[in-house]
């Protein structure tokens, strides 16, 4: 068996391994995954649509202005994201007993991790679908092969922090908890409570106080737009919530960073693996 395949047979078990005991001995078992969207849909759409009255730029195709499902559809992809990324990260330190005993490719335990949790977003995608067909009506359909792209590079960048940052935490076991710290400011840093536009507005009223930088507009939607979370979230919420494609920019932002980091994270991983057990 070439290490190839030997790395995709281990990646499926183990991720399979993973998927059947998640639910394993809950009431409802696999109803969570579609109950779970529902919920932070709600949450979300309840504290910033009413409490702090958000707004949402309206969909291009499907004439959408609901904040709920604006916040929803950026909510459920940040947090698969940053889960999948917090997973990789774990991946390695969590592991450390099997690490130790038995001989596999590393990188299979990030992958795996990954995988499994994609499985789970594959269910909560189902659910804004259905919800944005009721809404906005059947056009999201059409969005089904685009949204399996971004779901694919955005797989490729969270595996690519995955192996960075696990490899970083079993050196430096402080990484776990600064990037939880982090991970909160990023969060708020890729506009998931909060749209361009407003940021837009935002911008121009610091200018409009004197707020410029060489007789200019801070670059702050700039600055923003550099962010990958923030390109990959434009990218679901244009196809699920406006019914459109992203623009080439945009795809061209997200493959960038996509194997970008993937890259960098498979040559950071492969120079530091070998001494991974011996540093556990």
């Amino acid at each position: 068996m070439s290490e190839t395949k030997r790395v995709i047979d281990l990646t499926v078990r183990m991720a399979q391994r993973s998927i059947s005991s998640e639910f394993k001995g809950t009431a409802l078992g696999r109803l969570w995954s579609f109950i779970n969207p529902i919920a932070t849909i709600a949450v979300y759409a309840l504290i910033f649509g009413v409490v702090f009255r958000g707004e949402a730029d309206k969909g291009v195709n499907s004439g959408l202005s609901s904040f709920a499902l604006w916040i929803g559809v950026g909510v459920i992809a940040w947090n698969f994201m940053s889960s999948g990324i917090q997973r990789g990260m774990d991946s390695l330190v969590g592991n450390s007993g099997l690490l130790t005993k038995v001989y596999f490719p590393r990188q299979v335990l990030i992958y795996s991790s990954v995988l499994a949790l994609a499985y789970d977003f594959a269910f909560e995608l189902g659910v804004i679908i259905v919800i944005m067909c009721i809404a906005g009506g059947p056009g999201v359909l059409l969005m089904i092969p685009a949204v399996i792209v971004i779901t694919l590079l955005a797989m490729l960048f969270v595996i690519g922090m995955g192996l960075i940052l696990s490899v970083a935490s079993v050196y430096f076991r402080d990484i776990s908890h600064l990037w939880q710290i982090f991970n909160q400011i990023w969060m708020y840093a890729s506009g998931v409570v909060f749209s361009l536009s407003m940021l837009n507005k935002v911008q121009t009223d610091l200018a409009a106080k004197g707020w410029t930088w060489g007789g200019e507009p801070l670059p702050i939607v700039t600055i923003f737009r550099l962010n990958p979370a923030e390109l990959f979230l434009e990218a679901y919420r244009s196809t699920l919530y406006g019914f459109a494609m992203p623009s080439w920019q945009v795809w061209l932002g997200c493959a960038a960073w996509a194997f970008g980091v993937f890259g960098l994270g498979s040559l950071i991983f492969r120079r530091f693996s070998a001494r991974i057990v011996e540093e556990l």
